[in-house]
């Protein structure tokens, strides 16, 4: 498996129900700030099991293609709180991973 996606893979998996990250944090957080595109690739193929829902667009935007109805559910059955324009509520939904994030090399 791709090393950086398992990087990926290990944050992600991290991440408590009802908190999201975007993918340009995950990027950051590993080290590669302008990784947020192959961030969402590796969410494109990430394991079952791994809680794929919880990363978004910056703006809270819910993307998935043909699964971005699936995703708002999961996200609204965490509780996840949404804008009247269908985001996330970044405010007061973003992981705070200062205080979490344990990542192993």
């Amino acid at each position: 498996m791709n090393p950086f996606f398992t990087q990926v893979y290990e944050i992600v998996k991290q991440i408590p129900p009802g908190k999201v990250v975007s993918y340009g944090l995950v990027a950051r957080l590993l080290g590669r700030p302008r990784a947020a595109r192959e961030v969402g690739r590796a969410m494109r193929y990430c394991p079952e099991g791994l809680p794929w829902q919880r990363v978004v667009m910056a703006d809270g935007s819910v993307t998935g293609g043909l699964f971005a109805d699936m995703r708002r559910l999961l996200l609204e059955a965490e509780e996840v709180t949404f804008l009247a324009d269908g985001r996330v509520d970044m405010e007061k939904c973003q992981w705070d991973w200062s205080t979490g994030i344990g990542l192993s090399n």
